[in-house]
């Protein structure tokens, strides 16, 4: 138990925000121009407002989980001479970056005062389109040096100030009044130094909370820098102010003290200006992530990885003690040969000696299933833990589903080695079938439901659709490295693995399976397995879909590898265990329970956790299918998973215990 508990605190350790740079540093001098970059404007999940009393309402609208290129026509931001994409990785355009230049000058050390962007006319439909938008908390994403643009938050239940990335589309005010006529009055009103007179009681039954939308077209950019000495300075944080202003007269900087309402029925003239302040920071170049790298909730995370860990622990404990004490008595039993005794006949598992390695139905799905549950755990569980050490650092944008990316097809070799290995065992005559179908039949399924969703992101101009050349390359990768890293991972198995040797014959005729008793029964049995291992990542998923969803910076991966530890470890022994008692009832059929009841269950809580995530709230038919369609994969591939755990966990429990036992 000491050694456990010494390698918990050490992966916990991991959970500290270190990482090492994933870039190499930029030095500037005084002058020197500092690059603005535009990314595509998103969702954000923590979306309040404030009404006229000044306490929080929080905002009743529909969800939408995908975003807008920056430069999308119906924007009418400024734009520069000539628009330009940056290279990005395979990771950064799969997960829906769209970085370019932008029209800003900013240089080192050169501060600004409303300087002039560019006028733009805004026609009515299109701020129709802007203001929903708004309404429904969109961010804008900047890049400067490498760091989001960031907007200054406060988390009041750590009581911590940090980073949070992006910053508003647009402001909403929520007033309370009859109509938004009368809102907007008030806000004149006060504005002005005003109070409305008082109003009629029998108006009192009216009032409302009224939203009204404003239009951001002023960037207050505040760059904190850290000086090197000799002249040399470097970017450390990045804050832009969204500020909304009605101009006095066109082209001037001077306000009329009102926001910039943009009018839904006829054309807006909009000027957008920014300035520009640099104030200096002790904060080396180093460290400059901390302040973007915010844990929401810890004590949450520390209370339910620590209490899982200590109830994984005891259940392990007690089931393996109480197991191994059953399998030693029915070894003791089952060798013994005495002949003073009577003859009895045998009786539990041991009567399945004739039927448990018999083959399944569907075993050649069964198999390739397998292969690539196991190639998915090693590419979750090695990136996982590379990214706990620091190796994926997010100054590198994309870097983690790159690396995702490429150790999936690398680890070909490793899931079609397993396919073919189950496959052997199950005896199945079909070999080439099961090395051609290994690396095609999961990662086509999930390339083709890829392919359908960027339908729907085409038809609302999401930035999200992957491009055709990225796809085309993506495939490419995929039979250049990974399809001939399976097929010699099948070879090898073909020739090599013995796991066909089993330690019992098999009988022609099957054995009937007596009536199980209800909790044993596979419905039954994939529900109550399936609490914990779940139980083991629900509150990782809830951060995961968060930074998924919603532009957030994960990067607590120590949690992340220890959960995904307490999953495997969960799954093994649940599985083991009802397939230990499925054998005491004399049900021999345990290739596919095993599998069923291993990674059913703990994937229809993960789908039913996504639904609970949004509250269903989602904002229109597109956003609704890519939710469900996303999550729906999500959900596959952790069945994928774990019930690949759960199948190989009681194959070789299996394969152990009738090795153990004299079989005449």
């Amino acid at each position: 138990m000491t050694r456990l508990l010494l390698l918990i605190s050490l992966f916990l350790s991991l959970t500290r925000a270190f990482y090492l740079p994933g870039v190499a540093p930029t030095t500037y001098h005084e002058g020197d121009e500092i690059p603005l970059l535009v990314n595509h404007l998103s969702p954000s999940m923590y979306w309040q407002h404030k009404n006229d009393e000044g306490k929080d309402v929080s905002s009743d609208k529909n969800k939408y989980l995908y975003s807008y290129d920056y430069y999308y026509d119906r924007f009418h931001f400024c734009q520069p001479e000539k628009i330009e994409k940056q290279p990005e990785s395979l990771g950064s355009i799969m997960f829906g970056d769209r970085i370019y230049n932008s029209p800003f000058q900013l240089n080192m050390l050169e501060e600004k005062q409303c300087a002039s962007l560019c006028k733009s006319t805004i026609p009515g439909n299109d701020a129709k389109f802007i203001n929903k938008l708004i309404k429904n908390g969109f961010f804008q994403n900047w890049l400067i040096d490498g760091l989001p643009a960031a907007h200054e938050a406060h988390d009041t239940r750590t009581g911590t100030d940090f980073y949070g990335s992006g910053f508003e589309l647009g402001l909403v005010d929520v007033v309370q009044a009859v109509d938004e006529t009368e809102a907007r009055t008030k806000v004149a009103a006060a504005n002005q130094g005003a109070e409305l007179d008082a109003r009629d009681a029998k108006n009192v039954k009216t009032i409302k909370n009224v939203e009204l939308v404003y239009f951001v077209n002023h960037y207050d950019i505040r760059i904190e820098y850290h000086d090197r000495g000799n002249g040399d300075y470097r970017v450390v944080g990045v804050i832009v102010n969204p500020v909304s202003i009605q101009r006095s007269s066109p082209g001037s900087c001077e306000s009329t003290g009102q926001p910039l309402t943009l009018q839904e029925d006829e054309d807006n003239d909009v000027y957008f200006t920014y300035s520009v302040t640099f104030v200096p920071s002790e904060t080396s170049w180093a460290t400059r992530w901390d302040k973007y790298l915010h844990v929401y909730d810890p004590t949450i995370q520390w209370f339910s990885l620590v209490n899982f860990s200590l109830i994984v622990l005891l259940l392990s404990t007690v089931v393996l003690h109480s197991l191994l004490k059953a399998l030693k008595n029915d070894f003791a039993r089952y060798n013994e040969f005495n002949l003073d005794d009577e003859f009895q006949e045998d009786a539990g598992w041991k009567l399945c000696h004739g039927d448990v390695f018999r083959i399944p139905h569907k075993s050649m799905l069964l198999s390739v299933l397998v292969g690539s549950g196991v190639q998915l755990f090693i590419m979750i569980s090695t990136t996982i833990f590379f990214a706990a050490l620091g190796f994926l650092s997010p100054s590198s944008r994309g870097l983690l589903g790159t690396v995702m990316f490429m150790l999936y097809a690398l680890f070909g070799f490793v899931g079609s080695y397993t396919s073919m290995g189950v496959y052997k065992f199950f005896r199945g005559p079909y070999w080439k079938a099961n090395m051609v179908l290994t690396p095609i039949l999961v990662p086509g399924s999930i390339f083709i439901t890829i392919i359908a969703m960027n339908f729907f992101l085409m038809y609302v101009h999401s930035s999200g659709v992957i491009p055709a050349k990225t796809l085309f390359f993506m495939v490419l990768l995929w039979f250049v490295f990974s399809i001939p890293s399976a097929f010699a991972g099948s070879l090898v198995a073909n020739k090599k693995c013995n796991w066909n040797e089993h330690p019992t014959k098999t009988e022609q005729i099957a054995r009937q399976i007596p009536f199980q008793p209800w909790y044993l029964k596979t419905i039954p049995a994939t529900f109550i397995a399936g609490i914990f291992p779940f139980g083991s990542i629900a509150v990782e998923i809830y951060f995961i879909y968060t930074s998924l969803w919603y532009n957030k910076i994960f990067y607590m991966f120590g949690f992340l590898f220890v959960s995904l530890l307490l999953l495997a470890l969960t799954t093994s022994l649940v599985t083991v265990l009802i397939t230990y008692h499925s054998l005491c009832l004399e049900n021999w059929n345990w290739q596919w329970r095993s599998f069923i009841v291993g990674g059913v269950g703990c994937a229809i809580y993960v789908f039913i956790h996504s639904i609970l995530f949004t509250k269903f709230k989602l904002g229109g038919f597109t956003t609704v299918v890519l939710y469900l369609g996303y999550s729906s994969i999500i959900s596959l591939l952790c069945c994928i998973v774990t019930g690949s755990i759960g199948f190989l966990s009681s194959m070789f429990f299996v394969r152990k215990i009738f090795s153990s036992i004299k079989v005449d």
